[in-house]
């Protein structure tokens, strides 16, 4: 299978629990060398990030833990998207209070989730799905916060206040080296000069 592998079915062909089914199956004969999303009633297949996005990943991490170390950033953890066709998604990062998760199965519900993190890739997809489909989804899902680091362009923007058609009503951008400012009920501030070094 080819990282950038796609087919598109519209969501009255596919269900989601033959999504699932999938996505499970795939899981096992690749080693996880690719990852799977359904969401607008699109399977999306993206490759396993490279050092520099995980390093991005731990970066927010830190950060996390420093300023609010009554949170937790889980990598990998699946989410149900449920109010934008039926979605699932799987963030770089998920921020939720700790121990959120304890309990849920590979696709857990969006609610109470604080913030989800995407780093863009180095692929022809990620423009679609990073800067376009994932606001959208994760906006109709009631998440507070979306921060997208976009590597291509060298900038962090944090799209904030998720309106119920998908979506959100504020993205506030800032170039690496800015610092920006988490609303409540996060309330800390990310600066983003070490980004820098990861980018390109």
């Amino acid at each position: 299978m080819t990282v950038m592998a796609e087919r598109t079915w519209h969501a009255s062909q596919m269900s989601v629990e033959e999504f699932e089914r999938i996505a499970a199956f795939a899981a096992r004969e690749t080693d996880d060398a690719v990852r799977f999303e359904f969401i607008d009633g699109r399977i999306g297949v993206k490759q396993v990030p490279d050092g520099d996005h995980n390093t991005i990943v731990m970066w927010l991490l830190r950060r996390c833990m420093q300023a609010r170390p009554d949170l937790d950033l889980y990598q990998g953890q699946g989410l149900k998207v449920e109010k934008y066709r039926k979605g699932r998604a799987r963030p770089d990062g998920v921020l939720v209070p700790a121990a959120h998760f304890a309990g849920h199965g590979e696709w857990a519900p969006a609610e109470g989730v604080l913030l989800v993190l995407e780093v863009t890739s180095h692929d022809a997809d990620t423009d679609r799905r990073d800067r376009l489909e994932k606001p959208l989804a994760y906006g109709a899902a009631g998440i507070p916060c979306y921060l997208l680091v976009d590597r291509d362009d060298c900038s962090v923007t944090l799209y904030s206040d998720p309106e119920a058609d998908g979506g959100y009503g504020s993205a506030v951008r800032k170039t690496f080296g800015g610092t920006l400012s988490l609303p409540g009920p996060l309330g800390f501030d990310l600066d983003t000069a070490e980004l820098k070094q990861y980018a390109g």
